[in-house]
Parts: structure tokens; C-alpha cells; sequence
């Protein structure tokens, strides 16, 4: 079986899930740069992707099953099987901005992010008219330099926002990661990758 994790402390945490319900590589535990691990053993084979590519390998059927943030998932609406919560890497997704910001829906708001189709999603729902102001870094400066009115980012601890004079303004949606699954691998794999998720889940609540 083919196993995409996530590179980082995220991937590594669900590794250890795996090795603890009988999927271990201890190859994968040695310091190297190598990319790929097997174990012949227990027949699985890992391989650390970068996070926003591991729904890509999966959907494509270079992985079986992956590990990967409910925030990939719904930017990307990869077309995969999502079949477990792992309550790991809590988050979640918000609309911030400056201290006291109120929201005008009477002109468009000028939204900073990276995650445009789940900014354009959630503010359709609303009906709000908005501007995508599309960021890969540092998205709280945006609305610090009066760039944008609010951002939508992923807040863990908060501690950035306040640091910069920001808040959460709405929470859009709770993040954490999620188990995924080839929907063709899973009909040809039904039972081994049937058995992972239910060990998975069991694991959870030990």
C-alpha cells in the first residue's frame, strides 16, 4: 500500500499513528533526505510529499491513501475519498482583520488570502461582493498596511493576529487533518484500508 504524508510535524504525528496500529517503516525513522521508504515486511511504502500535493498523489493513484488538512481539501476539492477525522493538527479557518474591523456589505471587501476558493466560497454563502487579493506569505500584514479589509487564514493559537493588532472576525470552518483514500483504490483495497481507518479511529480514543 501507498501512504502520502505530509511533510512536517503533521505527517510525522500521523506516522505515528500508523506505526502504533502495525503500518511502521523504522527505515523512515533515519536521518537522510530520502523521499521514499518500504517496508517489504509489512508491505506498505511511504513517501513525504509537501502538504498541499498529497491530495494530488492521492486522487491521481500514486498514493492509496494519504494524510492531509481538511483546508487542502476544501481549496482544492480533490476528487478522493475523505474517510476519518484524526483530531490531529486543530485549526481552524477564519476571517480576520484589524481590531474592531465591522464587515460594510454595502461595498465590496478587498480579501487577502491563499486559500481563494475557500474565501470566494464562504463569501458567496453570504452573498458578500468581494476582492481576492491573493497572498503566499505573510497575510496579516495585508490589512496592517490597510492593503486589504480582513484576510482569510488559517488560525491556530491566535497569537500572530494579536501580535499584529488583529482578530478573528468569523470562523468559516474547524480544520484538522483527515484521512483520504484513491476511490479506486478503495474498491480494490476495500478491506486493508477498511481495517487501517477503523484501527485509526480506535487509536483516537485510547
Amino acid at each position: 500500500m501507498n501512504i502520502a504524508l505530509p511533510k512536517g510535524r503533521l505527517g510525522e504525528k500521523a506516522y505515528d499513528i500508523l506505526e502504533q496500529i502495525g503500518f511502521g517503516c523504522p527505515s523512515i525513522r533515519e536521518q537522510n533526505r530520502r523521499l521514499v521508504f518500504e517496508n517489504e515486511e509489512n508491505q506498505v511504502r511511504y513517501f513525504w510529499v509537501k502538504p498541499s500535493d498529497v491530495a494530488v498523489y492521492v486522487e491521481r493513484g500514486a498514493a492509496d491513501v494519504g494524510i492531509v488538512g481538511k483546508d487542502i481539501l476544501l481549496e482544492q476539492s480533490a476528487d478522493v475519498y475523505e474517510l476519518l477525522d484524526l483530531g490531529i493538527g486543530k485549526c481552524r479557518m477564519a476571517v480576520a482583520g484589524r481590531k474592531g474591523t465591522r464587515l460594510d456589505t454595502e461595498r465590496t471587501l478587498r480579501v487577502a488570502t491563499k486559500f481563494t476558493n475557500i474565501a470566494r466560497a464562504y463569501f458567496a454563502s453570504q452573498s458578500r461582493e468581494i476582492e481576492i487579493i491573493k497572498l503566499h506569505g505573510s497575510i496579516e500584514i495585508a490589512p496592517v498596511l490597510y492593503m486589504s479589509d480582513v484576510i482569510v487564514d488559517i488560525v491556530e493559537t491566535g497569537t500572530t493576529l494579536k501580535e499584529n493588532d488583529l482578530e478573528v472576525l468569523e470562523e468559516i470552518v474547524p480544520i484538522s487533518a483527515r484521512l483520504i483514500a484513491n476511490k479506486a483504490s478503495y474498491q480494490f483495497n476495500h478491506g486493508r484500508i477498511q481495517k487501517m481507518m477503523e484501527e485509526m479511529a480506535a487509536a483516537q480514543k485510547e
